[in-house]
């Protein structure tokens, strides 16, 4: 990589690590908000998924325009709005507050999806691609490992409200390193040609290749997003842990991924994505099996569980992601990846309303009906790989 490249690429995965943080560090605080705003696990839901349906609203929105403008201002756009965002969320008085304002921080942070992949994928050709991407969820990783324990230990240290703004914070020393010098990227505008939103639509709708890409994004999102909502509260409520204990969970997956991700993604580069991508995929099916069937057991025994769930469960999106940033062309790339962004988060929101109306309160407070979710998450990810077999990717892409 050139220098620019790797201040790009790093620079991504410091923002990937502010935005996966803030969505994150939600999940193991859910035990927290269901007990201090005295609601369901239903109820909790809304806040993980109120974020997804704002996050989808504005993607779609995006894929109409989104390639008119250089992807830095653009980049400066979204993540100005992420930042506001995740600031009101640090002063949520109530319930009602924070489900508003983590749809507001959901409109702006659905748009960053997008545009960090169409990026990376406008930069790196697609024989380098996949690299690039493992760099990139390494900051997902790295959010796990240190974001999210950092968040818990804020939050017990002091209140809830703690680690939002301290990522509200993050994020404006981040925005003014984007601001002042990340590059300008036009090179798409070369080839592009304004269209009316509804003929927009219709090319993408009448690409089978384009229809495939998006179905498979929207697929694998659906079978995993489903089982992470649950995991802290069943770990907690189910498993045995303390609620402290909760942080070695995101520390010791979030660790090995930081590894293991970029890895992958040049496994991925060698052996081609798409026998990766089933590899990864099956060997995922263990750990969401194992956590959703768990009963009362050790922490270590727990934390090999979710540690598996981590490295897997991120490791099988790098393969395909690869594939799909090569489903379309770099003119209408912020389009395609708009709109992908939109299904993805659509999926997020209802693996997180499904999941919510699956898991009950039992007996002594337990969380019932999880092993259900597992069966289904690994029924939907089988069905991805239908779809992988079906997409053509062009490597000039």
């Amino acid at each position: 990589m050139s220098s620019t490249e790797r201040f790009v690429v790093y620079t991504l995965a410091c923002l990937n690590f502010t935005h996966i943080m803030d969505a994150m560090i939600m999940m193991p605080l859910g035990d927290i908000f269901m007990r201090i705003f005295g609601i369901n696990p239903a109820q909790f839901s809304y806040i993980v998924s109120a974020y997804a349906f704002a996050a989808f609203l504005s993607s779609f929105t995006a894929t109409f325009f989104i390639d008119r403008f250089d992807r830095k201002a653009a980049l400066i756009f979204s993540y100005s709005g992420f930042v506001f965002g995740t600031f009101l969320c640090g002063i949520a008085p109530n319930y009602l507050f924070l489900l508003i304002v983590r749809f507001v921080t959901g409109l702006f942070g659905g748009l960053m999806g997008a545009l960090v992949l169409s990026v990376v994928s406008d930069l790196f050709a697609y024989e380098r691609r996949g690299k690039a991407i493992g760099i990139i969820m390494a900051g997902f990783s790295a959010a796990a490992a240190l974001g999210v324990p950092l968040g818990l230990f804020l939050a017990e240290t002091f209140n809830w409200n703690t680690p939002f703004l301290f990522i509200g914070g993050m994020g404006t020393f981040l925005l003014m390193g984007i601001v002042f010098k990340f590059p300008v990227m036009q090179g798409h505008l070369s080839g592009y040609v304004q269209e009316k939103p509804l003929q927009v639509l219709k090319n993408m709708l009448s690409d089978q290749n384009q229809i495939n890409a998006l179905a498979l994004g929207m697929i694998l999102v659906l079978g995993h997003f489903i089982i992470i909502p649950f995991i802290a509260p069943y770990m907690v409520r189910n498993v045995g842990f303390l609620q402290s204990q909760i942080t070695w969970i995101y520390f010791c997956g979030g660790i090995l991924t930081v590894f293991t991700a970029p890895l992958i993604g040049k496994l991925t580069d060698r052996y081609r994505p798409l026998p990766t991508f089933m590899v990864v995929l099956v060997l995922s099916f263990v750990p969401v099996l194992w956590i959703t069937n768990m009963g009362s057991t050790g922490v270590l025994l727990g934390l090999c569980a979710t540690s598996l769930f981590f490295v897997f469960g991120s490791g099988r999106m790098i393969a395909p992601q690869t594939m799909i940033t090569a489903a379309v062309g770099p003119s209408n790339r912020g389009s395609f990846m708009s709109m992908k962004s939109a299904l993805q988060q659509l999926s997020v929101g209802l693996a997180t309303f499904l999941s919510g109306s699956i898991v009950v309160f039992g007996e002594g407070d337990r969380l019932e009906n999880y092993d259900i979710v597992g069966y289904l998450s690994i029924a939907l990810c089988i069905v991805s790989i239908f779809i992988a077999k079906k997409l053509t990717v062009a490597e000039g892409n």
